[in-house]
């Protein structure tokens, strides 16, 4: 048997496959547990929480920590993009003519694209801040009144 190609077809192909099958595995699960709970509640008369079916695991977030989100997955990328820019100046600058231009041109290439997107989660943050103070000052307010 060659060992060469199911290696990379179990890492590539089975290995997502379980995965996703074991997170919709554990969330059917999570979801009968719930229904057996409500149809017990109901059986036994008891008032029933309309929250119980709500996730749990997702909270909202305010304007301000998606804001900032976008900052901080901005710097991650555009320190990225000036790494692999300085990558590809680097090789660029060391080639020798021997070897393939691959060596530098696709440090640059990939550098443009992450620069790119962190020049754009800069600017989503930036024209965020502006257009959202408004509704960021009133959610501070709202958490303060609570």
């Amino acid at each position: 048997m060659d060992w060469d190609i199911i290696l990379p077809l179990g890492v590539c192909v089975v290995l997502p496959v379980m995965i996703v099958w074991l997170v919709t595995r554990a969330r059917q699960n999570e979801t009968n547990k719930k229904t057996e709970i409500m149809l017990k509640a109901i059986e036994a008369g008891a008032t029933l929480d309309a929250n119980l079916f709500k996730d749990a695991h997702k909270k909202q977030k305010s304007t301000k920590e998606r804001l900032l989100n976008r900052l901080v997955w901005g710097c991650a990328t555009s320190l990225l993009g000036v790494a692999l820019a300085t990558l590809g100046i680097v090789l660029w600058v060391n080639w020798n003519g021997t070897t393939s231009n691959d060596s530098f041109v696709v440090p640059l290439i990939f550098a443009g694209i992450f620069l790119a997107i962190g020049i754009a989660l800069f600017t989503g943050f930036f024209v965020g801040r502006k257009m959202l103070a408004m509704e960021m000052e009133a959610e501070a307010k709202a958490l303060e009144q609570k």
